[in-house]
Protein backbone atom coordinates (compact mmCIF):
# COMPACT_ATOMS: atom_id res chain seq x y z
CA UNK A 1 0.00 0.00 0.00
CA UNK A 2 1.46 3.49 -0.82
CA UNK A 3 1.68 5.94 1.71
CA UNK A 4 -1.04 7.92 0.33
CA UNK A 5 -3.19 5.01 1.78
CA UNK A 6 -2.12 4.65 5.39
CA UNK A 7 -4.47 5.33 8.23
CA UNK A 8 -4.82 5.53 12.02
CA UNK A 9 -7.49 2.96 11.72
CA UNK A 10 -8.47 0.35 14.43
CA UNK A 11 -11.25 -0.73 12.08
CA UNK A 12 -13.17 1.34 9.61
CA UNK A 13 -16.18 0.39 10.37
CA UNK A 14 -16.43 2.37 13.57
CA UNK A 15 -13.78 4.76 12.93
CA UNK A 16 -16.48 7.34 12.51
CA UNK A 17 -18.29 6.07 16.35
CA UNK A 18 -14.95 6.97 18.06
CA UNK A 19 -13.46 9.64 16.08
CA UNK A 20 -16.63 11.94 17.32
CA UNK A 21 -16.45 9.82 20.78
CA UNK A 22 -13.10 11.48 20.99
CA UNK A 23 -14.50 15.03 19.99
CA UNK A 24 -16.95 14.65 22.68
CA UNK A 25 -13.82 13.62 24.51
CA UNK A 26 -12.09 16.81 24.29
CA UNK A 27 -15.12 19.12 24.63
CA UNK A 28 -16.65 19.05 27.51
CA UNK A 29 -19.81 20.85 26.04
CA UNK A 30 -20.76 18.01 23.96
CA UNK A 31 -22.47 15.47 24.60
CA UNK A 32 -22.69 12.02 21.63
CA UNK A 33 -25.28 9.46 20.62
CA UNK A 34 -23.22 7.06 19.65
CA UNK A 35 -26.35 5.00 18.25
CA UNK A 36 -27.43 7.32 16.21
CA UNK A 37 -24.26 9.21 15.44
CA UNK A 38 -25.89 12.44 17.06
CA UNK A 39 -23.30 15.37 18.65
CA UNK A 40 -25.81 18.08 20.20
CA UNK A 41 -24.57 20.09 22.88
CA UNK A 42 -24.91 19.05 26.75
CA UNK A 43 -27.04 21.95 27.89
CA UNK A 44 -29.77 20.91 24.70
CA UNK A 45 -32.75 21.07 26.48
CA UNK A 46 -32.27 24.40 27.90
CA UNK A 47 -30.89 26.11 24.93
CA UNK A 48 -34.61 24.94 22.94
CA UNK A 49 -36.95 26.92 25.18
CA UNK A 50 -34.06 30.18 24.67
CA UNK A 51 -33.92 29.92 20.48
CA UNK A 52 -34.27 28.56 17.73
CA UNK A 53 -32.43 26.05 17.16
CA UNK A 54 -30.54 24.54 14.24
CA UNK A 55 -28.90 21.21 12.92
CA UNK A 56 -26.74 20.13 9.84
CA UNK A 57 -25.18 16.87 8.64
CA UNK A 58 -23.95 14.51 6.20
CA UNK A 59 -21.25 12.17 5.45
CA UNK A 60 -18.64 11.70 7.54
CA UNK A 61 -14.55 12.82 6.45
CA UNK A 62 -15.24 16.30 6.43
CA UNK A 63 -14.10 17.42 9.82
CA UNK A 64 -14.41 19.51 11.55
CA UNK A 65 -17.51 20.08 9.51
CA UNK A 66 -20.06 19.54 10.91
CA UNK A 67 -19.96 18.06 14.11
CA UNK A 68 -16.75 20.52 15.20
CA UNK A 69 -19.22 23.19 14.52
CA UNK A 70 -21.79 22.33 17.41
CA UNK A 71 -21.62 24.79 20.28
CA UNK A 72 -23.25 28.37 20.83
CA UNK A 73 -23.66 30.53 18.66
CA UNK A 74 -23.40 27.89 15.32
CA UNK A 75 -25.24 24.61 15.66
CA UNK A 76 -27.23 22.97 17.70
CA UNK A 77 -26.41 19.26 17.01
CA UNK A 78 -24.94 17.30 13.96
CA UNK A 79 -25.92 14.00 12.65
CA UNK A 80 -22.99 11.94 10.60
CA UNK A 81 -22.94 9.03 8.44
CA UNK A 82 -20.78 6.47 7.50
CA UNK A 83 -17.46 8.45 5.38
CA UNK A 84 -18.47 10.30 2.37
CA UNK A 85 -22.54 8.28 3.01
CA UNK A 86 -25.60 10.29 4.04
CA UNK A 87 -26.84 9.54 7.25
CA UNK A 88 -29.83 7.50 6.80
CA UNK A 89 -33.56 9.36 7.11
CA UNK A 90 -34.12 8.02 10.54
CA UNK A 91 -30.89 9.40 12.14
CA UNK A 92 -31.55 12.64 10.94
CA UNK A 93 -35.03 11.85 12.22
CA UNK A 94 -33.46 11.16 15.58
CA UNK A 95 -31.90 14.36 15.42
CA UNK A 96 -34.49 16.58 14.71
CA UNK A 97 -36.46 14.76 17.73
CA UNK A 98 -33.91 15.74 19.96
CA UNK A 99 -32.92 19.52 18.82
CA UNK A 100 -36.76 20.44 17.84
CA UNK A 101 -37.47 23.37 19.84
CA UNK A 102 -41.35 23.66 20.24
CA UNK A 103 -41.43 27.68 20.73
CA UNK A 104 -39.19 28.87 18.75
CA UNK A 105 -38.76 26.23 16.03
CA UNK A 106 -35.94 24.39 14.18
CA UNK A 107 -34.05 25.44 11.13
CA UNK A 108 -32.31 22.20 9.31
CA UNK A 109 -29.37 22.81 6.78
CA UNK A 110 -28.99 20.43 4.14
CA UNK A 111 -25.83 20.16 1.43
CA UNK A 112 -27.22 19.67 -2.04
CA UNK A 113 -26.45 16.11 -2.66
CA UNK A 114 -28.78 13.78 -3.62
CA UNK A 115 -28.64 11.64 -0.60
CA UNK A 116 -28.71 14.12 1.92
CA UNK A 117 -31.68 15.73 0.42
CA UNK A 118 -33.33 12.25 0.00
CA UNK A 119 -32.43 11.28 3.97
CA UNK A 120 -33.59 15.37 5.45
CA UNK A 121 -36.09 15.92 3.24
CA UNK A 122 -37.67 12.50 4.70
CA UNK A 123 -36.71 12.64 8.09
CA UNK A 124 -38.37 16.02 8.03
CA UNK A 125 -41.45 14.65 6.69
CA UNK A 126 -41.71 11.92 9.02
CA UNK A 127 -41.37 14.71 11.81
CA UNK A 128 -44.34 16.65 10.28
CA UNK A 129 -46.70 13.41 10.14
CA UNK A 130 -45.51 11.93 13.52
CA UNK A 131 -46.40 15.75 14.82
CA UNK A 132 -49.86 15.30 13.42
CA UNK A 133 -50.71 12.32 13.86
CA UNK A 134 -50.41 13.01 17.50
CA UNK A 135 -52.43 15.83 18.18
CA UNK A 136 -49.73 18.08 17.80
CA UNK A 137 -50.10 20.46 14.96
CA UNK A 138 -47.68 20.96 12.29
CA UNK A 139 -44.35 21.76 13.62
CA UNK A 140 -42.35 24.74 13.29
CA UNK A 141 -39.71 23.10 10.85
CA UNK A 142 -37.95 25.21 8.05
CA UNK A 143 -35.14 23.37 5.81
CA UNK A 144 -32.01 25.35 3.73
CA UNK A 145 -30.51 23.89 0.96
CA UNK A 146 -26.39 24.72 0.87
CA UNK A 147 -25.72 25.45 -3.32
CA UNK A 148 -22.43 27.21 -3.56
CA UNK A 149 -20.02 25.16 -5.56
CA UNK A 150 -19.00 26.80 -8.61
CA UNK A 151 -16.73 24.54 -10.34
CA UNK A 152 -19.34 21.81 -11.51
CA UNK A 153 -19.15 23.69 -15.09
CA UNK A 154 -17.08 24.94 -16.74
CA UNK A 155 -17.56 28.97 -16.74
CA UNK A 156 -17.83 29.20 -20.34
CA UNK A 157 -20.74 26.81 -20.00
CA UNK A 158 -23.98 28.21 -18.74
CA UNK A 159 -25.51 24.82 -18.68
CA UNK A 160 -25.52 22.82 -15.02
CA UNK A 161 -25.54 19.18 -14.71
CA UNK A 162 -28.81 17.79 -12.99
CA UNK A 163 -27.65 17.63 -9.50
CA UNK A 164 -27.27 21.25 -9.84
CA UNK A 165 -24.33 22.84 -7.56
CA UNK A 166 -22.82 21.02 -4.60
CA UNK A 167 -23.05 22.21 -1.33
CA UNK A 168 -19.37 23.19 0.11
CA UNK A 169 -17.29 25.36 2.43
CA UNK A 170 -20.08 28.13 2.27
CA UNK A 171 -22.14 25.45 4.79
CA UNK A 172 -19.86 26.51 6.94
CA UNK A 173 -20.68 30.09 6.72
CA UNK A 174 -24.52 29.86 6.42
CA UNK A 175 -24.68 28.59 9.90
CA UNK A 176 -22.69 30.62 11.21
CA UNK A 177 -24.31 33.15 10.46
CA UNK A 178 -28.12 31.32 11.05
CA UNK A 179 -26.52 30.45 14.70
CA UNK A 180 -25.52 34.25 15.56
CA UNK A 181 -28.57 35.47 14.45
CA UNK A 182 -30.49 32.46 16.28
CA UNK A 183 -28.03 33.25 19.95
CA UNK A 184 -29.23 36.82 19.55
CA UNK A 185 -32.69 35.66 19.81
CA UNK A 186 -33.82 36.17 16.12
CA UNK A 187 -37.69 34.30 15.06
CA UNK A 188 -37.08 31.24 12.76
CA UNK A 189 -38.51 33.48 9.89
CA UNK A 190 -35.76 35.42 10.69
CA UNK A 191 -32.71 33.28 10.61
CA UNK A 192 -33.67 31.22 8.11
CA UNK A 193 -33.45 34.13 5.87
CA UNK A 194 -30.11 35.09 6.84
CA UNK A 195 -29.26 31.62 5.85
CA UNK A 196 -31.03 32.02 2.96
CA UNK A 197 -28.98 35.08 1.81
CA UNK A 198 -25.83 33.54 2.31
CA UNK A 199 -26.80 30.75 0.37
CA UNK A 200 -28.10 32.85 -2.79
CA UNK A 201 -24.49 35.36 -2.13
CA UNK A 202 -22.06 32.25 -1.55
CA UNK A 203 -19.94 30.83 -4.55
CA UNK A 204 -17.17 28.34 -4.23
CA UNK A 205 -14.21 26.95 -6.13
CA UNK A 206 -12.26 23.97 -4.64
CA UNK A 207 -8.43 22.28 -6.55
CA UNK A 208 -6.97 19.22 -5.30
CA UNK A 209 -3.38 17.84 -6.17
CA UNK A 210 -4.67 14.80 -5.86
CA UNK A 211 -7.40 12.76 -4.55
CA UNK A 212 -7.93 11.96 -0.88
CA UNK A 213 -7.39 8.21 0.67
CA UNK A 214 -10.71 6.39 2.37
CA UNK A 215 -9.70 4.30 5.23
CA UNK A 216 -10.28 1.22 4.03
CA UNK A 217 -10.19 1.80 -0.03
CA UNK A 218 -7.60 3.53 -0.10
CA UNK A 219 -7.02 5.73 -3.01
CA UNK A 220 -10.10 6.12 -5.87
CA UNK A 221 -7.91 7.48 -8.43
CA UNK A 222 -4.39 9.55 -8.37
CA UNK A 223 -3.12 12.48 -10.52
CA UNK A 224 0.41 12.92 -11.93
CA UNK A 225 2.65 14.43 -9.92
CA UNK A 226 2.68 17.54 -12.39
CA UNK A 227 -1.31 17.89 -12.39
CA UNK A 228 -4.04 19.70 -10.62
CA UNK A 229 -7.62 19.06 -11.03
CA UNK A 230 -9.82 22.31 -10.28
CA UNK A 231 -13.30 21.60 -9.52
CA UNK A 232 -12.81 18.39 -7.45
CA UNK A 233 -15.66 17.54 -5.01
CA UNK A 234 -14.93 16.97 -1.37
CA UNK A 235 -15.86 12.96 -1.86
CA UNK A 236 -13.36 12.69 -4.46
CA UNK A 237 -15.47 13.87 -7.79
CA UNK A 238 -13.85 14.39 -10.77
CA UNK A 239 -13.55 18.08 -11.56
CA UNK A 240 -13.95 19.67 -14.65
CA UNK A 241 -10.69 20.37 -15.68
CA UNK A 242 -7.32 18.38 -14.98
CA UNK A 243 -4.38 20.56 -16.09
CA UNK A 244 -0.66 20.93 -15.32
CA UNK A 245 0.01 22.47 -11.90
CA UNK A 246 1.08 25.99 -12.21
CA UNK A 247 2.51 28.27 -9.64
CA UNK A 248 0.60 29.50 -6.98
CA UNK A 249 0.61 33.48 -8.00
CA UNK A 250 -0.68 31.68 -11.42
CA UNK A 251 -3.60 29.25 -9.85
CA UNK A 252 -5.11 31.27 -7.55
CA UNK A 253 -5.94 34.48 -9.15
CA UNK A 254 -7.54 31.98 -12.10
CA UNK A 255 -9.60 30.73 -9.49
CA UNK A 256 -10.93 33.99 -7.96
CA UNK A 257 -11.58 34.62 -11.61
CA UNK A 258 -13.42 31.91 -11.81
CA UNK A 259 -15.76 32.42 -9.56
CA UNK A 260 -16.33 35.76 -10.54
CA UNK A 261 -17.28 34.74 -14.27
CA UNK A 262 -19.16 32.13 -13.22
CA UNK A 263 -22.63 33.09 -14.52
CA UNK A 264 -24.09 32.00 -10.87
CA UNK A 265 -22.08 34.76 -9.32
CA UNK A 266 -22.95 37.11 -11.99
CA UNK A 267 -26.68 36.32 -11.51
CA UNK A 268 -26.57 37.30 -7.81
CA UNK A 269 -24.05 40.34 -7.93
CA UNK A 270 -25.87 42.41 -10.83
CA UNK A 271 -27.06 44.99 -8.24
CA UNK A 272 -24.02 44.72 -5.93
CA UNK A 273 -21.79 47.77 -6.53
CA UNK A 274 -19.48 48.33 -3.53
CA UNK A 275 -18.46 44.86 -4.12
CA UNK A 276 -17.63 43.75 -0.55
CA UNK A 277 -17.03 40.23 0.44
CA UNK A 278 -16.27 37.96 3.50
CA UNK A 279 -13.27 35.43 2.20
CA UNK A 280 -12.99 32.18 3.16
CA UNK A 281 -10.06 29.89 2.13
CA UNK A 282 -10.08 26.46 3.43
CA UNK A 283 -7.52 23.49 3.45
CA UNK A 284 -9.29 20.46 2.03
CA UNK A 285 -7.41 18.26 4.77
CA UNK A 286 -3.98 17.75 3.90
CA UNK A 287 -2.43 21.23 2.84
CA UNK A 288 0.20 22.67 4.72
CA UNK A 289 -0.23 25.77 7.15
CA UNK A 290 2.57 27.39 5.61
CA UNK A 291 0.91 26.95 1.93
CA UNK A 292 -2.23 27.69 3.12
CA UNK A 293 -1.07 30.80 4.20
CA UNK A 294 0.61 31.48 0.69
CA UNK A 295 -3.26 30.91 -0.99
CA UNK A 296 -4.66 33.30 1.24
CA UNK A 297 -2.29 36.13 0.65
CA UNK A 298 -2.50 35.45 -3.21
CA UNK A 299 -6.59 35.14 -2.65
CA UNK A 300 -7.04 38.25 -1.03
CA UNK A 301 -4.89 39.79 -3.36
CA UNK A 302 -6.68 38.81 -6.15
CA UNK A 303 -9.52 40.14 -4.79
CA UNK A 304 -8.29 43.04 -4.30
CA UNK A 305 -7.46 43.08 -8.22
CA UNK A 306 -10.51 42.39 -8.93
CA UNK A 307 -12.13 45.38 -7.16
CA UNK A 308 -13.45 42.97 -4.40
CA UNK A 309 -12.94 44.64 -1.26
CA UNK A 310 -12.59 41.43 1.46
CA UNK A 311 -13.72 43.03 4.56
CA UNK A 312 -13.29 39.86 6.88
CA UNK A 313 -10.97 36.89 5.85
CA UNK A 314 -11.02 33.41 7.74
CA UNK A 315 -8.44 30.90 6.62
CA UNK A 316 -8.34 27.10 8.13
CA UNK A 317 -9.55 24.04 8.31
CA UNK A 318 -13.47 24.38 7.56
CA UNK A 319 -14.55 21.44 5.38
CA UNK A 320 -12.25 18.63 4.39
CA UNK A 321 -12.32 15.68 2.07
CA UNK A 322 -10.40 13.40 4.41
CA UNK A 323 -6.80 14.24 3.55
CA UNK A 324 -7.18 15.80 0.25
CA UNK A 325 -4.15 18.02 -0.82
CA UNK A 326 -5.95 21.24 -2.09
CA UNK A 327 -8.14 23.79 -0.73
CA UNK A 328 -11.16 25.81 -1.53
CA UNK A 329 -11.91 29.91 -1.92
CA UNK A 330 -15.34 31.22 -1.13
CA UNK A 331 -16.54 34.52 -1.27
CA UNK A 332 -19.65 35.68 0.22
CA UNK A 333 -20.82 38.78 -0.66
CA UNK A 334 -22.19 41.60 1.17
CA UNK A 335 -25.50 44.01 0.29
CA UNK A 336 -24.46 47.24 -0.48
CA UNK A 337 -26.74 49.01 1.84
CA UNK A 338 -24.22 49.86 5.03
CA UNK A 339 -26.83 48.87 7.81
CA UNK A 340 -27.33 45.83 6.59
CA UNK A 341 -23.93 44.94 5.42
CA UNK A 342 -23.28 45.77 9.45
CA UNK A 343 -25.37 43.63 10.59
CA UNK A 344 -24.51 40.91 8.92
CA UNK A 345 -20.51 41.69 9.46
CA UNK A 346 -21.92 42.04 12.97
CA UNK A 347 -23.31 38.06 12.63
CA UNK A 348 -20.00 37.18 11.54
CA UNK A 349 -18.03 38.44 14.68
CA UNK A 350 -20.15 37.12 17.64
CA UNK A 351 -18.05 34.72 19.04
CA UNK A 352 -19.19 30.94 18.38
CA UNK A 353 -17.79 28.57 21.15
CA UNK A 354 -17.27 24.96 19.21
CA UNK A 355 -14.10 23.97 18.44
CA UNK A 356 -14.04 24.06 14.29
CA UNK A 357 -14.36 27.86 14.88
CA UNK A 358 -11.91 30.06 15.58
CA UNK A 359 -13.19 33.63 16.67
CA UNK A 360 -10.96 36.52 15.41
CA UNK A 361 -9.59 38.72 17.51
CA UNK A 362 -10.15 42.79 16.31
CA UNK A 363 -8.59 45.86 17.72
CA UNK A 364 -7.57 49.52 16.62
CA UNK A 365 -4.77 49.53 14.63
CA UNK A 366 -2.46 51.21 16.67
CA UNK A 367 0.38 51.95 13.94
CA UNK A 368 2.77 48.52 12.84
CA UNK A 369 5.97 50.55 12.85
CA UNK A 370 8.05 51.31 15.55
CA UNK A 371 11.47 52.86 14.80
CA UNK A 372 13.06 51.46 18.01
CA UNK A 373 12.82 48.41 16.60
CA UNK A 374 14.71 48.82 13.37
CA UNK A 375 18.09 49.42 15.38
CA UNK A 376 20.84 51.97 14.30
CA UNK A 377 21.80 52.48 10.50
CA UNK A 378 25.36 51.60 9.57
CA UNK A 379 26.73 53.68 7.22
CA UNK A 380 29.24 52.65 4.56
CA UNK A 381 30.43 53.92 1.64
CA UNK A 382 30.57 50.81 -1.01
CA UNK A 383 34.16 50.63 -2.58
CA UNK A 384 35.78 47.97 -5.01
CA UNK A 385 39.13 45.81 -4.13
CA UNK A 386 40.29 43.81 -6.92
CA UNK A 387 41.85 41.03 -3.85
CA UNK A 388 38.45 41.08 -2.31
CA UNK A 389 36.55 40.67 -5.79
CA UNK A 390 38.39 37.95 -6.83
CA UNK A 391 38.16 35.91 -3.61
CA UNK A 392 34.36 36.35 -3.55
CA UNK A 393 34.47 35.24 -6.95
CA UNK A 394 36.29 32.60 -6.79
CA UNK A 395 35.24 30.95 -3.42
CA UNK A 396 31.44 31.33 -5.64
CA UNK A 397 33.09 29.30 -8.55
CA UNK A 398 34.40 26.66 -6.05
CA UNK A 399 30.78 26.53 -4.36
CA UNK A 400 29.17 26.02 -7.61
CA UNK A 401 31.42 23.05 -8.56
CA UNK A 402 31.16 21.16 -5.15
CA UNK A 403 27.20 22.17 -4.79
CA UNK A 404 25.93 18.61 -5.90
CA UNK A 405 28.53 16.89 -3.73
CA UNK A 406 27.69 18.59 -0.71
CA UNK A 407 23.97 18.24 -1.63
CA UNK A 408 24.13 14.32 -2.31
CA UNK A 409 26.07 14.34 1.29
CA UNK A 410 23.53 16.38 2.91
CA UNK A 411 20.46 14.16 1.68
CA UNK A 412 22.03 10.69 3.57
CA UNK A 413 22.30 12.33 6.66
CA UNK A 414 20.49 15.33 6.53
CA UNK A 415 17.36 17.01 4.53
CA UNK A 416 19.01 17.53 1.84
CA UNK A 417 19.46 21.53 1.33
CA UNK A 418 22.79 22.13 2.60
CA UNK A 419 24.33 22.71 -1.06
CA UNK A 420 21.45 24.53 -2.37
CA UNK A 421 21.62 26.89 0.98
CA UNK A 422 25.18 27.62 0.54
CA UNK A 423 25.32 28.27 -3.01
CA UNK A 424 22.48 30.82 -2.27
CA UNK A 425 24.36 32.54 0.14
CA UNK A 426 27.45 32.14 -2.50
CA UNK A 427 25.65 34.11 -4.84
CA UNK A 428 24.34 36.61 -2.54
CA UNK A 429 27.68 37.61 -2.14
CA UNK A 430 28.99 37.31 -5.11
CA UNK A 431 25.93 39.71 -6.77
CA UNK A 432 26.75 42.35 -4.05
CA UNK A 433 30.38 42.49 -5.25
CA UNK A 434 29.66 42.56 -8.74
CA UNK A 435 27.47 45.53 -8.00
CA UNK A 436 29.89 47.05 -6.01
CA UNK A 437 27.77 47.19 -2.53
CA UNK A 438 30.36 45.79 -0.51
CA UNK A 439 32.60 48.63 1.48
CA UNK A 440 35.77 46.30 0.14
CA UNK A 441 38.05 48.96 1.19
CA UNK A 442 37.25 48.17 5.08
CA UNK A 443 37.38 44.36 5.98
CA UNK A 444 35.58 44.99 9.25
CA UNK A 445 32.65 46.50 7.35
CA UNK A 446 33.01 44.32 4.71
CA UNK A 447 32.55 41.25 6.50
CA UNK A 448 29.36 42.58 8.87
CA UNK A 449 27.80 43.46 5.08
CA UNK A 450 28.21 40.22 4.47
CA UNK A 451 27.12 38.65 7.06
CA UNK A 452 23.83 40.42 6.74
CA UNK A 453 23.86 39.05 3.11
CA UNK A 454 24.20 35.38 4.24
CA UNK A 455 21.65 36.24 6.92
CA UNK A 456 18.84 36.54 4.19
CA UNK A 457 20.27 34.56 1.77
CA UNK A 458 20.91 31.34 3.58
CA UNK A 459 18.90 31.46 6.89
CA UNK A 460 18.52 27.87 8.73
CA UNK A 461 21.31 26.92 11.24
CA UNK A 462 24.45 26.64 8.46
CA UNK A 463 23.12 30.43 7.49
CA UNK A 464 23.18 31.68 11.54
CA UNK A 465 26.68 29.66 12.21
CA UNK A 466 28.41 31.40 8.87
CA UNK A 467 26.81 34.80 10.60
CA UNK A 468 27.89 34.89 13.99
CA UNK A 469 31.62 33.80 12.93
CA UNK A 470 31.26 36.61 10.35
CA UNK A 471 30.19 38.74 13.07
CA UNK A 472 32.80 37.69 15.55
CA UNK A 473 35.58 38.24 12.61
CA UNK A 474 34.55 41.66 11.93
CA UNK A 475 34.85 42.60 15.75
CA UNK A 476 38.19 41.01 15.57
CA UNK A 477 39.09 43.27 12.94
CA UNK A 478 37.92 46.30 14.92
CA UNK A 479 39.34 45.11 17.95
CA UNK A 480 42.80 45.21 16.20
CA UNK A 481 42.07 48.42 14.89
CA UNK A 482 42.47 46.78 10.81
CA UNK A 483 40.96 49.76 9.28
CA UNK A 484 42.12 49.03 5.34
CA UNK A 485 43.35 45.68 4.11
CA UNK A 486 46.81 46.70 3.61
CA UNK A 487 47.71 45.69 7.59
CA UNK A 488 46.24 42.15 7.30
CA UNK A 489 48.77 39.18 6.77
CA UNK A 490 47.66 35.50 6.40
CA UNK A 491 48.73 34.81 10.17
CA UNK A 492 46.82 37.91 11.61
CA UNK A 493 43.64 36.32 9.63
CA UNK A 494 44.32 32.83 11.45
CA UNK A 495 44.44 34.66 14.91
CA UNK A 496 41.20 37.02 14.13
CA UNK A 497 39.84 33.43 12.72
CA UNK A 498 40.38 31.86 16.25
CA UNK A 499 38.93 35.06 18.51
CA UNK A 500 35.96 34.38 15.98
CA UNK A 501 35.75 30.80 17.26
CA UNK A 502 35.22 31.88 20.30
CA UNK A 503 32.71 34.38 19.71
CA UNK A 504 31.11 31.08 18.19
CA UNK A 505 31.27 28.82 20.40
CA UNK A 506 29.21 31.34 23.23
CA UNK A 507 26.21 30.16 21.34
CA UNK A 508 26.75 26.47 20.27
CA UNK A 509 27.99 23.43 21.53
CA UNK A 510 29.59 22.04 18.78
CA UNK A 511 32.96 21.37 19.04
CA UNK A 512 35.83 19.74 17.16
CA UNK A 513 34.84 15.99 16.61
CA UNK A 514 31.00 16.97 16.56
CA UNK A 515 31.15 15.93 12.99
CA UNK A 516 30.15 19.79 11.86
CA UNK A 517 31.64 22.21 9.81
CA UNK A 518 33.41 23.08 12.93
CA UNK A 519 35.65 20.08 12.22
CA UNK A 520 37.30 21.55 8.90
CA UNK A 521 37.20 25.59 10.17
CA UNK A 522 39.27 24.95 13.75
CA UNK A 523 42.00 23.41 11.51
CA UNK A 524 42.31 26.00 9.13
CA UNK A 525 42.41 28.52 11.54
CA UNK A 526 44.51 27.27 13.88
CA UNK A 527 47.35 26.06 11.35
CA UNK A 528 46.92 29.72 9.52
CA UNK A 529 47.00 31.51 12.69
CA UNK A 530 50.23 29.66 13.99
CA UNK A 531 52.45 29.42 10.48
CA UNK A 532 50.56 31.82 8.37
CA UNK A 533 50.61 29.09 5.13
CA UNK A 534 47.21 28.73 3.21
CA UNK A 535 47.88 25.55 1.66
CA UNK A 536 48.88 24.00 4.98
CA UNK A 537 45.94 25.48 6.49
CA UNK A 538 43.25 24.60 3.31
CA UNK A 539 45.05 21.02 3.85
CA UNK A 540 44.26 20.78 7.32
CA UNK A 541 40.69 21.95 6.34
CA UNK A 542 40.20 19.32 3.66
CA UNK A 543 41.43 16.60 6.61
CA UNK A 544 39.25 17.46 9.19
CA UNK A 545 36.36 17.54 6.60
CA UNK A 546 37.22 13.91 5.73
CA UNK A 547 37.65 12.98 9.21
CA UNK A 548 34.45 13.40 9.81
CA UNK A 549 33.23 10.36 7.90
CA UNK A 550 34.50 8.25 10.98
CA UNK A 551 32.54 10.02 13.69
CA UNK A 552 29.56 9.62 15.14
CA UNK A 553 27.03 12.82 14.73
CA UNK A 554 26.63 14.82 17.85
CA UNK A 555 25.17 17.86 16.63
CA UNK A 556 22.53 18.97 14.08
CA UNK A 557 20.17 16.47 12.15
CA UNK A 558 22.72 14.21 11.27
CA UNK A 559 22.54 13.13 14.87
CA UNK A 560 18.62 11.23 13.91
CA UNK A 561 20.17 9.85 10.82
CA UNK A 562 21.71 6.24 11.24
CA UNK A 563 23.98 5.55 8.28
CA UNK A 564 25.18 2.15 7.26
CA UNK A 565 27.55 4.32 5.01
CA UNK A 566 30.86 6.29 6.10
CA UNK A 567 29.86 9.87 4.96
CA UNK A 568 31.40 13.37 5.31
CA UNK A 569 29.70 15.98 7.09
CA UNK A 570 28.09 17.97 4.16
CA UNK A 571 28.41 21.30 6.17
CA UNK A 572 31.95 20.37 6.43
CA UNK A 573 32.68 19.85 3.16
CA UNK A 574 30.92 22.97 1.90
CA UNK A 575 32.98 24.77 4.17
CA UNK A 576 36.20 23.20 2.38
CA UNK A 577 34.21 24.27 -0.63
CA UNK A 578 34.78 28.14 0.40
CA UNK A 579 38.00 28.05 1.94
CA UNK A 580 39.73 26.23 -1.56
CA UNK A 581 38.37 29.38 -3.47
CA UNK A 582 39.78 31.53 -0.63
CA UNK A 583 42.54 30.29 -1.01
CA UNK A 584 42.86 29.91 -4.90
CA UNK A 585 42.70 33.32 -5.14
CA UNK A 586 45.10 34.44 -2.82
CA UNK A 587 47.65 31.88 -4.01
CA UNK A 588 47.57 32.33 -7.69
Amino acid sequence: MSSAGKHFVSDPKTLVKNSLCGLAIANPHLSFDEQQKVTYTKDLAELRTKQVTLFCGGGSGHEPAHAGFVGHGMLTAAVSGHVFASPTSSQVLSCLRRVYSEEHGTLVVIKNYTGDILNFGRAVERFKSERVNHGKGMPKVETVVVDDDVGVVNPNDDAEGGVGRRGLAATVLVYKLAGAQAAAGASLAEVKAVAEYAIANSFTIGCALNAASVPGQGMPRSLNDNEIEIGMGIHNEPGFETKELQPADILVPGLVKHIINSSPFKKSSDAVTKRRAVLLVNNLGATSNLEMGLVTKLAADSCKAQGIDAVRVFSGTYMTGLAMPGASITLLMLPDDDTRCADLLSLVDAPAFCPGWINHARVNDAGSTDESAQGPTIQFKPESDSTWEKVISEAYASVVEEEPQVTLLDQLMGDGDCGQVLLSGATGIRDAAQQTRLPLNDPASALAQISSIVEDAMGGTSGIIYCLFLDGLAQQLRALNIKDNSSLTPQLWGKAMLGALDTLYQYTTARPGHRTLIDALEPFASVLSRTGNLNAALDAADKGAASTTQMQAKRGRAVYVQSKDSVADAGAVGLVAVLKGVVRALTQ
